[in-house]
Formats: structure tokens, sequence, C-alpha cells
């Protein structure tokens, strides 16, 4: 009998007890259950191992979920794309373990899994399996693995260098090669070289000994092994030839010493290039990170102090200075400066701050001093945030992946069993030396394949590219997010604050023959202050934005559906629709004809003084920069846009003439925006804001948030655009894009790479034209392949945002 603890979400009173166990109680195999309304979790007796998934799906049925967790480890001893495939095997044997990602490129797991084992007893189970493992937030910081990998090939290189110096130098240079013989002998120089060979494996080169030959007999070879069996497979041939010539034919007894020594130093020096280009695309996390102070100008009631930022709490005010960076997610209490957001949202220009306005950790102040009263602390800023989102994207693994997992998992295995018939098909067909010929290819076979390229291309590139799009002000949360947006073939806008400022402002003022426009603003200000309706702050906003000093009112009155009146300054004014003037018996024909404006999507006003025409005002909600250039560059990759909208049609399809947009969708309800996405077709991606776009963020293919939105939206999305700038969104999509063109090239080279050069490793073409490949030749191959595919994913690197954004942009 098995006694396994469980987490149940969604329990409020005790009938969800009962009801919970008579669920628990009803599954196959479980004798027994007790469930705990305030621990919020469940005793369940089981025969054997609990079904967990099951249980699970029975809870769910019932109105309850079971409680996940997720944890990181840190794991070392991976080298390969089938270590990465072995350990995500033995993480999703483990009890409850629901989902295991395992990242090559940052040596680390993510497990999504119930409890059932413990943090502690996943690490112990990768541990057991030949990859130490420890708990993420437990774990040492990392070792500089380049300085390592750089000591390991230097000191390798300086003790092959003698080695391949000798026996190659005799190859090439026969003078050389007497030479050798005569000044010290040919058993003194072979002896020499056994010296050299064997301090190079078993220093520098004995990692690849201590892993390689134990998950050989675990039977779980990596590509540890086929080094290891290799380099040995040529040191104990050439040992024997050395010390006991006598067990080998006349015609077989060669050393291959150079061999041995030079295949661990170039693949050495193929993972110190590794560690070296891992450092680079983990360089975007790191800048992130050091864009957060480690001090802050705290206020006390004793005056100011200088105070670590980890130690500061919601609440406290902190001074920044001019030029200094902001030290956490704050709100302006005092003072006015421009602040400099580049880093956070990719927009070039600063952004004004006043008192009211939310800066952001991270940020750099500008020529004026601020009071701040901090919002957020510690993991929830913005930065932090970004920073956990980034790296969560990066260790995500793309469906592609899947393919890549497949094969590694049984490709050492299958190398390993080619080398065999390798050698057996040379010891019965070559001519002599036929042990000579079949040693060599056997070990080229063996050195050639290895799998690194492979488990690199996709993570790699992962890394590099949702990175640069973190400095562009383009958030990936979720990693799939990139492949599931190359592939998408149009995309839907919400309208309102996204291809819009989201905010009334006036855009038209055109007053009466005679009447001066700024009197004509200023009256209907002082009116419109005193209503709550959206258009009038639009005009009170217009007014302030001009400097205008507002009048005091009397006998204000609103008449619903058509306008305001009121008395102000001894003068009649009324404001309203054509409607209102045609109540008022104003005739404004003096006025131009408001149906072209209105056409445009703008909302007419007239403006009446003692019962004589005075101005037309138009307010509108006006298109974000950019919004235009965004739709026409969508476009021109081949995508169909279209526009879903809560707004009345007219307005709607005016905003889509103007910004290009074929298909509208106006007067929708925000439970009906998951039903106009999917009339659109599959494959749509979808960006907004609101809490009502949350919905179709989250069934679209992929749901693309407005940074300046509502956090209820960026949690349900897909990819966050920080900035709120629309053009971000072409940045994402050629980000996406690239990164696909990237691993696409990546994969192509890897399969390509072995699928070419096994053949020729193992002599296919030696009977066509005599060619054999060397496995000093095949190490360099291989330690090549694995740089070719770091390099190419470090191009993204360079991506540039796709669109110019020179426009200043308003932050709420």
């Amino acid at each position: 009998m098995t006694t396994t603890t469980i987490g149940i979400e969604g329990m409020t009173c005790a009938s969800c007890v009962a009801r919970a166990e008579r669920v628990l109680k009803a599954q196959p195999g479980v004798r027994g259950a007790a469930v705990n309304l305030a621990t919020h979790s469940a005793q369940v007796e089981t025969e054997g191992t609990p079904d967990l998934p099951a249980l699970g799906r029975a809870l769910a049925k019932a109105g309850y979920g079971l409680r996940e967790e997720v944890t990181e480890l840190a794991i070392d001893g991976m080298t390969c794309a089938s270590c990465v495939a072995r350990t995500e095997r033995v993480l999703k044997a483990q009890p409850g373990v629901a989902e295991a990602t395992v990242n090559l490129a940052t040596q680390t797991a993510r497990i999504r899994h119930a409890g059932l084992a413990t943090p502690e007893d996943l690490a112990a189970a990768l541990t057991r399996a030949g990859y130490p493992a420890v708990p993420r937030a437990a774990a040492a910081p990392a070792a500089d693995e380049e300085a390592i990998m750089r000591r390991r090939t230097l000191i390798a290189g300086a003790l092959t260098l003698p080695v391949f110096v000798v026996e190659m130098g005799g190859h090439l240079i026969p003078a050389f090669h007497h030479w050798v013989h005569r000044a010290i002998g040919m058993q003194a120089s072979w002896t020499a070289q056994f010296v050299l060979a064997t301090l190079v494996l078993l220093g520098p080169g004995r990692v690849f000994l201590t892993k390689g030959f134990p998950a050989l007999f675990r039977g779980a070879p990596d590509m540890n092994s086929l080094v290891a069996l290799g380099a040995s497979a040529a040191w104990v041939y050439s040992t024997i030839a050395t010390f006991a010539p006598h067990l080998l034919p006349d015609s077989a007894r060669a050393v291959y010493f150079e061999a041995a020594a030079v295949i661990v130093t170039l693949i050495l020096a193929g993972r110190w290039m590794e560690a070296r280009a891992r450092g680079r695309t983990g360089a975007a996390i790191r800048r992130l990170m050091a864009l957060a102070p480690d001090m802050a100008l705290v206020e006390t009631p004793t005056g100011t102090e200088e105070r670590a930022v980890s130690a500061l709490r919601v609440g406290d005010v902190l001074r920044i200075r001019p030029g200094e960076r902001i030290a956490t997610d704050a709100e302006v209490i005092e003072g006015a400066s421009f602040v400099d957001e580049s880093m956070i949202t990719g927009e070039p220009v600063p952004v004004e701050k006043t008192p009211g306005a939310r800066v952001v950790g991270g940020t750099v102040n500008g020529a004026g001093a601020l009071r701040v009263r901090a919002a957020e602390v510690g993991a929830g800023t913005m930065l932090a945030r970004i920073i956990r989102a980034v790296e969560e994207a990066q260790g995500a693994k793309l469906p592609v992946q899947a393919l890549v997992d497949r094969i590694t998992l049984w490709f050492v295995p299958a190398v390993m069993g080619v080398a065999v018939v390798t050698v057996l098909a040379w010891l019965v067909f070559s001519p002599p030396p036929a042990l000579t010929h079949a040693l060599g290819a056997g070990v080229a076979v063996l050195i050639i394949a290895c799998p690194c390229a492979m488990g690199l291309a996709t993570p790699t590139s992962i890394m590099v590219g949702t990175g640069r799009a973190a400095e562009l002000g383009v958030l990936f949360r979720k990693g799939d997010a990139l492949q599931r947006l190359a592939e998408v073939e149009g995309v839907a806008f919400d309208k309102t604050g996204t291809l819009t400022r989201g905010r009334p402002e006036l855009t038209d003022l055109i007053p009466a023959p005679g009447v001066d426009a700024d009197t004509a603003l200023r009256l209907a200000a002082g009116v419109e202050a005193l209503s709550e309706h959206p258009l009038a702050r639009a005009i009170v906003r217009a007014a302030e934005d001009r400097g205008l000093t507002l009048p005091a009112v009397t006998d204000f009155a609103t008449r619903t559906g058509f306008g305001v009146t009121a008395t102000v300054e001894g003068r009649r004014i009324a404001i309203g629709a054509g409607r209102m003037m045609a109540a008022e018996g104003v005739d404004v024909t003096a006025l131009p004809d408001p149906e072209p404006i209105a056409a445009r999507g703008r909302t007419v006003m007239f403006i009446a003084l003692d019962g004589r025409p005075a101005a037309l005002l138009a307010v509108a909600d006006p298109i974000k920069p950019g919004a235009a250039e965004t739709i026409a560059a969508l476009k021109a990759r081949g995508l169909r846009v279209a526009m879903i909208s809560g707004d009345a049609r007219a307005t709607a399809e005016a905003i889509g003439r103007e910004l290009g947009i074929d298909t509208v969708a106006a007067e929708v309800l925000p439970e009906g925006k998951v039903d106009a996405l999917r009339g659109l077709g599959d494959g749509v991606a979808f960006v907004g804001d609101g809490i009502n776009d949350a919905p179709a963020l989250a069934a679209a293919a992929v749901g693309l948030a407005v940074g300046t939105g509502t956090d209820v939206a960026i949690e349900a999305a897909d990819v966050v655009l920080v900035s709120g700038d629309p053009r971000a969104l072409v940045d994402a999509m050629d980000m996406a894009r690239s990164v696909m063109r990237n691993i696409r090239q990546n994969l192509t080279w890897a399969f390509g790479y072995n699928t070419a050069l096994i053949p020729v490793a193992a002599g296919v073409l030696y009977p066509v034209n005599g060619m054999l490949l060397s496995p000093m030749l095949a190490a360099g191959a291989m330690a090549l392949s694995s740089v070719f595919v770091l390099t190419n994913a470090l191009r993204l690197r360079r991506h540039r945002a796709a669109l110019p954004r020179e426009d200043a942009h308003e932050h709420r």
C-alpha cells in the first residue's frame, strides 16, 4: 500500500471535501482518500504508484484541480542532444511529473509536477542517471566554463603538439622522419609519444573517460562515450604496437598516439568555442540584470540614507537624482523630468514624467530631479518580470525539437553499431594492413558522428532570438510562440488602445467667421469641465495644452442625447451635435459641412454663443504613430490583416480605411470577439490591450498584448509588445521568422553533416578514389560543426528593428 499526498485546488467548503473524497475513492486502485480543506491537500492510499493523470482528470470533471508546481534544476554533464533526450526520459519517469523540458544551451531543466516528488528527489534521480543536478535556487554560482575549457585546451594542445609534429611531420617530410629515427630511435619516439598522449587522456581528456565509459556501461552511451571509445581505441592499439609488437602482424605495427591526442585536443577546442558562444547567447539576460542599480537614496524620518535595492519596501519614498538609474518601479510624487526607457521598451525618445506618472526600475533619469514612491519591488518589478519571462522563453522547447529528440535518443547507439560494422567490413574486405584500416575507419565513425550540433541547433537560436527581441521591446512569454508566430497567416487587431491611443483628443477646431478660436475653446472647456463625458475631457485637455484659463460657469445643464448648456461670463453657451443646434434654433450653415469630417471616424460637435454659431469641434481617438506603417509592413509580408472592434461601424470602418485594413468587424461585444476571430480562419494572431481582449488573446493562434494595456490582457498573451508601439509587432513577426529560419539552417547543417560524413568516415569512397578520413580530420570536422551552429545562431544578435521609431510615444 502506498500513501501519497496531493494538492487540490478549487475547494471552498465541507461539501467540496466530501465530493473530492468521493471522486478519489471511486478511481481504480485507490483504497482510501482523506481530504483536508485547511491544507487543500489529500492523503491517497493506492495499490502501488498512483495514476496521477487519471486522478487529475477525475478531479477536473468534479470541478477541482490537481495543484501543480514548477521546479527548475541546474544540471551538470550534458554534452549533446542524446543527453537531453535521456535526462528528459528520466525526469518524466518520476512520480507526478507532467512535463519536463531540458535545455542543453542553458544546462537547466524545467519540470511541471504535482508535488509527489520533491525538487531534491528529481535532482537525485538525474544524479543517479549520471547527470549531477541540484535545484536551481540552491545551485552554486556557475563556474567560468569558458575559462575551464580554455585551460584544458591549452594544456592538451601543449602536450599534443610534440606528438603531432614528430608523427605527422615524419609522414609529410621523409627527411624529418629519418632524422628523428637517427637522433632518438623509433622505440624512444613511440615511448615519448605514449607518455604525452597518456597525459592528454588522463589530464584534460579525463572528462571524456569518466563520463563516457560509465554512460556506456549503463547502456546509455552519449557523445562522451563516442570520444572515449575512439580515443581509447587509438591509444590501446598504439600502446600494444609500442610495448607488445609481437601481438600484431608486421604490416600492422604502427602507432596512432597523435590521433588519440589530437582527437581530444580538437574536441576540447570545439567545446571551448561552444562555451564562449554560449556565454554570448546569455548576454541579453546579463545586460537586463545589469540595468538594476544596487543602491537607492531613501527618505527616512531623520533625512535620507543609501539603502540596498534588495531592502526596499513598497511605499518607500526615493529621491532620483539627474542622470541616475531608477531603482525600482514607482510613481512620481514630485518633480518633472524626461526618462530614457529605451532599454525596457525599445523606444528611442525619452518620456516626460510628472507627478502621477509611473517610472520603471532600471530606466535612466534625465536632467530633472524626482521624488518617487516605490510601487513594486524585487520580483514584482517590470524588469524582474521581463528577465523571468525571457529565461522561461529561452528554456522552452519548440515543436520542431521533438523530431530532434526522437532521433538523437537512438543516434549514439546506432553510430556505435555502424562503427562495429565498419571495423568488421574492413577486416574482411580491406587490403593489407587490414587492422590499421579497420581501426582508423571505426574511430573516425565514432568521432565524426557526435550529435552536439543537433542538440545545440534549436536552443541556441531561441536564446539569442528571444534575448535580442527583449532588447527591441518584444517579450516572448512562451517560447513556443516563436514557432506559432512564424507560421501565422493573418493578424487581427483590437482598435482602441491598440491601433489608437485609447483616449479621445480634439482633432479639429474651426471657428465661425469673426470668432477667435482660443476664445471659443476656452469657453467650451469651462463648460465641459463640469461634464464626465469622455469627449468633454478631450476638450478640457486641449484647452489646458494651450495654456488657456478656464472661466467660471453657472446654470450648467445636461440634455441627454443632445449636449450641454450653461452661462459663461454672462453669455449663454450651448455645445452639442447637430440635433442640439436644431433644438436651440441655431443655423450652422456658416460652418463647414460636418459629413466629410464624420466620415473619417470623428465625432462632430458645435458651439453656439447667444444663439449664434461659434465653432465646429471634432473629437476622435487618434491613431497611434506607426500604425499605418505596421499594417503596410504586415501586408508586404503576405499576411491578412483584420480589425475587430466594439465601436460603431462607421467609426471602425473609417479607421480601417485610413489604415488600409480591408476586413473590419465592428460593433462586436466583448464576448463575441472570440467568435469574430474564429470567423477569420485558422492561423490568425490577435493583438489587444484590454480586459475584454483577454479571451481572444488566449484563443488566438498567438496572442500579442500591448504592454501599456491591462495586466489581465498581458497575462493571457503569448507575446507582449512592451512599449505599446504597434511597430513592435513587425519586429516580433520578423524575429520569429528569423529564429525559425535560423533553426532550420542549423538542423539542415547538423543532420546533413552526419548523413554525408558518416559514410565517408566509414570508407565508402575508398574503392572509388582511395579516400579515407583520418580520425584527426573527423575530430576537427565534428568540432567545426558545433561551432558553425553556434556562430549561425549568434547572427541573430544583429537583428535590427524593421520600422524606424522616431516619433515620441505617449506612455500612459
